[in-house]
């Protein structure tokens, strides 16, 4: 039986959340139900999809906690910290060599949730 992820974001401004991940990250708008009052926007990149909703006061206990790390494997990890790096992001740790083996990199995203970019693990098998 197939598995995918989907992770569900709550963004304090959406609109500012949108443009981070498609603009800075690569991500392209897979739906966005914004036009039918709805603050929902979900972008895509490969076999990621993430939902940003953006509720104010209603966001509650989903905020971020503490301790979560979003991790995204990527094919060529300099070309992916040239292009972060190239769009203004700027970086929390920069690229590093793992004790595990693996070279990543970590930045936030607007609402503070923590991001990391490595290369994938079967890259070094």
């Amino acid at each position: 039986m197939a598995v995918s992820l989907r992770i569900e974001l709550f963004p304090a401004e959406l609109e500012r959340a949108v443009a981070f991940y498609t603009g800075g990250l690569g991500f392209t708008v897979e739906k966005d139900d914004r036009a039918t009052g709805t603050p929902y926007v979900a972008v895509r990149r490969d076999g990621v999809r993430i939902g940003l909703l953006g509720s104010p006061g209603t966001v509650g206990d989903r905020l971020p906690p503490f301790g979560v790390e979003i991790v995204l494997e990527v094919d060529d990890i300099l070309a992916e910290r040239e292009r972060i790096v190239a769009a203004g992001i700027p970086l929390l740790d920069d690229l590093q060599r793992r004790a595990w083996g693996l070279t990543d990199f970590r930045l936030l995203d607007p609402d503070g949730y923590f991001l990391r970019f490595t290369e994938r693990a079967n890259a070094h098998a």
